[in-house]
């Protein structure tokens, strides 16, 4: 398994809980804005030493609610991450861009998750960072996801990436619709240099720092539906 490593203690992957938290390497999206874009082409990455992260595990157990995966995107390394699962007595949390729906399904019919995180990229067609077409087809993707999330009774934590300038209401709207179990929203404005290295900084100039209120007018839109929602605060927003 690739890794590009871990943090023991992590008050800031999951809200509301502490976790463990492991980043693995590589990723099917290219997201323009995307912070971690060296791990998800795989610059820098070294294979896990599993006994070594389990014994660090181990002896922060008493700390923690979750061991969380992130990546890039873990479901890449489906097979070696379903057996560190079985070895792991502690509640896991995975993140995923739910598009690959096979390892997804194996995972969680093997009672291997407890949690899962998944960003809601809107507009796909800007946000995934492929062609319209290939954006298109893991949108559908990701919409069968969430429902396969809730045919099993998984608590979602539902990110959503806020842009600037772009139509987003209408694929929140659409991605709502197709949860059926327990989930709360984080809104995560966009932002650039110098707080992130994003892959895209062309892209990132034009989309990213949204205005506070539109955030703001977001997160009323989403409460009026009686959805549970937080905002990631940041001390800059576009004028």
């Amino acid at each position: 398994m690739l890794i590009a490593g871990w943090k023991s203690v992590s008050m800031v992957d999951v809200h509301g809980k502490v976790t463990f938290t492991l980043w693995l390497c590589g990723c099917n999206l290219r997201c323009p804005f995307c912070h971690n874009w060296q791990i998800a082409e795989n610059e820098g990455c070294f294979p896990l030493k599993q006994n070594v992260l389990l014994e660090e595990l181990e002896s922060c157990a008493f700390l923690i609610d979750y061991f969380h995966v992130t990546g890039g995107e873990p479901l890449l390394q489906w097979r070696d991450l379903s057996s560190l699962f079985a070895d792991i007595d502690i509640p896991v949390s995975l993140n995923t861009n739910l598009t690959l729906l096979k390892p997804l399904e194996k995972l969680l019919n093997a009672g291997l998750v407890e949690h899962i995180a998944t960003d809601l990229k809107a507009p796909p067609t800007e946000l995934y960072g492929l062609p319209e077409k290939a954006s298109l087809k893991l949108w559908e993707l990701f919409l069968k996801g969430l429902e396969l999330v809730s045919n099993y009774k998984i608590p979602l934590e539902l990110r959503i990436p806020v842009a600037r300038n772009l139509e987003q209401w209408s694929y929140i709207e659409e991605g709502l619709r197709r949860i059926k179990t327990d989930f709360y929203v984080v809104l995560n404005p966009l932002v650039g240099k110098p707080l992130t290295n994003p892959r895209d900084d062309e892209w990132c100039s034009q989309y990213c720092w949204p205005r506070k209120e539109n955030v703001e007018k977001l997160k009323r839109e989403l409460e009026e539906l009686g959805v549970e929602v937080y905002v990631n605060t940041l001390p800059i927003f576009a004028k």
